[in-house]
């Protein structure tokens, strides 16, 4: 199936932007929105996407910056295509809320990108802030030590829920900042995908090393982190996408055919980062939200 999606896809992004849309909604049996062969729509025409790894396409292939980690396959890229978009795109790996008004490293603010008359903005930002590496990282030093408990759960206790309940003010100030600089765009925030299923039964241990107890906690992590998103868009007059749900039933403990996200291990660029599937899937999904 991946295989196939591939091949379909690549034929796709070789054409028009119609022939892209029809291989997207095909591969995903989701419908994207079609342009008529012109630059783009009203909303769609000046398109910035801001973000973290989750939207810069970190592990695919056709890579355009090898520090931030941004690909040519990444959902922005898609949609960007579909759309026939002047396109910024200033995604970053392991970018933070922080990122939108600072450099990261050598790259400057993700703000920076956004201009009077720009039309429409993507927005995937709040994992890192909560230190989703750090957690992965956690849980699994953890788990050895009571596979079939919840150790991770035990050593961070309410910690999680209360990044997300510290970090949801600088969302909201994200936004405002946002149709600040761009008061005519359309403003897209994006959330994150479904991880792992709400049990660990799927769950082998050589690729996704987490604690039984643990898999469900990290569900509910994730699902309290895109609650939160989903509160903040509704209060700023945002659009929100709920990819969590989307993507129920495709997380890294399913098999490689039928998967969205790639388990942890192998250790990887990729590593419970959404691979290509995923990207096409996120892509027609955001697309039909923005209608």
């Amino acid at each position: 199936m991946t295989g196939h999606i591939r091949m379909r896809f690549a034929r796709g992004i070789a054409t028009t932007a119609a022939v892209v849309s029809a291989s997207i909604s095909a591969t995903t049996g989701i419908a994207v929105a079609e342009t008529d062969g012109t630059a783009g729509t009203t909303v769609t025409s000046r398109y910035v996407a801001l973000g973290d790894s989750y939207a810069s396409g970190t592990g695919l292939s056709e890579q355009q910056d090898s520090q931030c980690a941004r690909s040519a396959r990444s959902w922005p890229a898609l949609l960007a295509k579909v759309y026939k978009s002047s396109f910024k795109n200033a995604t970053c790996t392991a970018a933070t809320t922080r990122s939108i008004w600072n450099h990261q490293g050598s790259k400057p603010p993700q703000a920076n990108s956004l201009s009077a008359d720009t039309t429409l903005v993507t927005l995937t930002i709040g994992g890192n802030d909560i230190g989703f590496s750090e957690i992965i990282a956690t849980c699994v030093s953890r788990a050895s030590s009571d596979r079939n408990g919840s150790p991770c759960q035990k050593h961070y206790g309410d910690q999680l829920r209360q990044r997300i309940e510290k970090l949801s003010p600088r969302i909201g100030a994200v936004l405002q900042d946002i149709k600040r600089r761009s008061p005519r765009a359309r403003v897209v925030l994006v959330g994150y995908p479904s991880l792992l299923p709400a049990n660990g039964a799927d769950c082998k241990w050589e690729s996704v090393p987490f604690a039984k107890g643990d898999i469900p906690y990290l569900d509910r992590t994730v699902f309290q982190l895109n609650e939160m998103l989903r509160q903040q868009a509704a209060w700023n007059s945002t659009t929100y996408v709920d990819l969590y749900t989307a993507t129920k039933g495709a997380d890294m403990c399913q098999p490689a055919n039928k998967r969205f996200i790639e388990p942890v291990v192998p250790l990887g660029a990729m590593s419970a980062h959404p691979n290509l599937t995923g990207h096409v899937m996120m892509a027609a999904q955001i697309s039909r939200s923005i209608g």
